[in-house]
């Protein structure tokens, strides 16, 4: 009988800070036992059923995507193209081991039903280690005060909320609301931040004059709507001391609210996204509706926004990268619902970025000078497992997490290309762009499920991840009085004597 079920031999081992096994880049064996890492060293000895070499390779924690949208109905009433079977497929070729897309509650619907629905597709469909966060449109008793309770409990243990979109959006009122229950139940709230009114009234002036092109899909969506939604929604979460994630952050307005308030301690933590490190608003100026592949919200902006973002993510200003996947195809079911007569308004927002994702960030992020090794691995997956409750479990490469590895050759150019990926949206907005980097191999919970390029997983053995306390929660730090007031002020008669 062996001693492992698996060993990665000679690799340059890279975590995003030392650990006791291993250096933050050292060569090392790595064992694994079932789905668990079990010795670390340079040349373990034992015999494993299979083993890997690794050597000129390096073998990185698989990458974890908080952020991207999955077999989901858009406000618009579009559904996406990729279900849960797609999406994790892609995700596993591009170096991903986890992802955490979004149960979307729409208006009047039950927050348990859907998520019990959407539980039920991830749990039949996903070839890799899933949970996901709840969207919030609702705030009557039920959904508040005891479906969001017991989710949260129950291990989905964050949520987001939109300040735009008509369908979606819930206004201040009811953010408080929502943070006051975040601040009890110890959740994370991501925010889409941008400023509805501002952006409808641009939107409405626009159509009127005729200017009906996705280019102004960028003009309607403008920086200072982001900022002025990213510094609200900051002072907001300040009355009751809670964190709050800005999702998607895409302009030097919006990342500089969010420097400026982590100064004054407000906890407040920031996404970006690769479209926006990498493409430009001149993208969405193209003939025809051509133009609408590339609008997302927030828009694609210039770039001096482009740099200010890559320093973001090299400072600490921002904690994630995220590829905000929004699969919709180009034509009447998506991005053009009335053919080339779509004006900018009525295209459906978001673009695919599953696979694409860790290629990029490490293509133009390592070998383009701009992150470390180590960053690129905290970037791509232990701020992620650290800001979304799975850490230690997920994000690194230590004794008893779980194994979760993507194997790397650093020197391996790939050209991105609609034909070579793997989800079913029928475009990329990086068509033919060539990355330096690759995942070969990716083991997810063990199992060496993408190599060769060949996948060997099957529908439904990824496994759902209860998440614990997000990390914001457990930094210890004092509560101000205020914030103490109002979080008693928020709790209903019967249970502010227990507080």
């Amino acid at each position: 009988m062996s001693d492992f079920d698996l060993i990665i031999r000679g690799g340059t081992v890279v975590n995003a800070t030392q650990t006791c096994e291993a250096d933050v880049a050292d060569v090392a064996d790595v064992a694994i036992r079932g789905d668990k890492i079990v010795a670390i060293g340079a040349h373990l000895a034992g015999s494993a059923a299979r083993v890997i070499d690794a050597t000129g390779r390096l073998v990185m924690p698989g990458g974890i995507d908080t952020h991207c949208h999955v077999e989901q109905l858009s406000g618009m009433g579009r559904m996406g193209a990729d279900d849960w079977y797609s999406a994790s497929v892609s995700a596993a070729f591009g170096g991903t081991t986890m992802i955490v897309p979004f149960a979307a509650q729409h208006r009047g619907n039950s927050l348990r039903k859907v998520a019990d629905d959407y539980a039920e597709l991830a749990r039949r469909k996903s070839v890799i280690d899933y949970s996901y966060h709840l969207i919030l449109s609702e705030t009557d008793p039920q959904t508040l005060h005891t479906d969001l309770p017991e989710l949260i409990r129950s291990g989905i243990t964050s949520f987001k909320v939109y300040m735009t979109y008509d369908q979606l959006k819930i206004d201040d009122y009811q953010l408080l609301d929502v943070l006051a229950v975040a601040a009890r139940e110890r959740a994370l709230v991501m925010v889409h931040a941008e400023n509805n009114d501002v952006i409808r009234w641009v939107s409405q002036r626009l159509l009127e004059r005729g200017y009906t092109a996705p280019k102004f899909h960028g003009t309607s969506h403008v920086a200072l709507a982001e900022a002025e939604a990213t510094h609200r929604v900051i002072q907001l979460s300040r009355l009751f001391d809670v964190p709050v994630m800005i999702v998607h952050v895409s302009a030097v307005e919006a990342l500089s609210t969010i420097q400026a308030a982590r100064k004054i301690g407000a906890q407040v933590y920031g996404e970006t996204c690769p479209h926006y490190l990498l493409l430009t608003e001149d993208d969405m100026d193209l003939p025809g509706t051509e133009g609408a592949k590339y609008c997302c919200s927030p828009p694609l902006r210039d770039a001096q926004a482009q740099e200010s973002l890559w320093e973001g993510l090299a400072n600490g200003t921002l904690q994630t990268l995220s590829s905000d996947h929004a699969p919709y195809r180009y034509d009447e079911s998506g991005k053009i619902p009335y053919g080339d007569k779509t004006t900018f308004k009525q295209m459906a927002n978001g673009m695919p970025g599953l696979e694409a994702r860790l290629p990029l960030l490490f293509s133009e992020g390592v070998g383009g000078g701009r992150l470390s090794l180590q960053q690129f691995v905290a970037l791509s997956a232990t701020n992620h497992a650290k800001m979304y409750g799975i850490f230690p479990r997920k994000g690194h490469i230590a004794l008893g997490a779980d194994a979760d590895i993507a194997i790397w050759n650093p020197e391996r150019e790939v050209t991105l290309t609609t034909a070579t990926l793997h989800d079913q949206v029928g475009y990329t907005p990086y068509e033919g762009r060539t990355v330096r980097g690759w995942p070969e191999i990716v083991i997810s919970a063990g199992r060496v499920i993408v190599s060769d390029g060949r996948l060997d997983a099957a529908p439904g053995s990824g496994r759902f991840i209860a998440r614990g306390v997000p990390e914001p929660h457990t930094v210890e730090r004092e509560v101000s009085p205020r914030a103490t007031f109002f979080r008693t002020l928020a709790l209903t008669r019967e249970k502010q004597k227990n507080y």
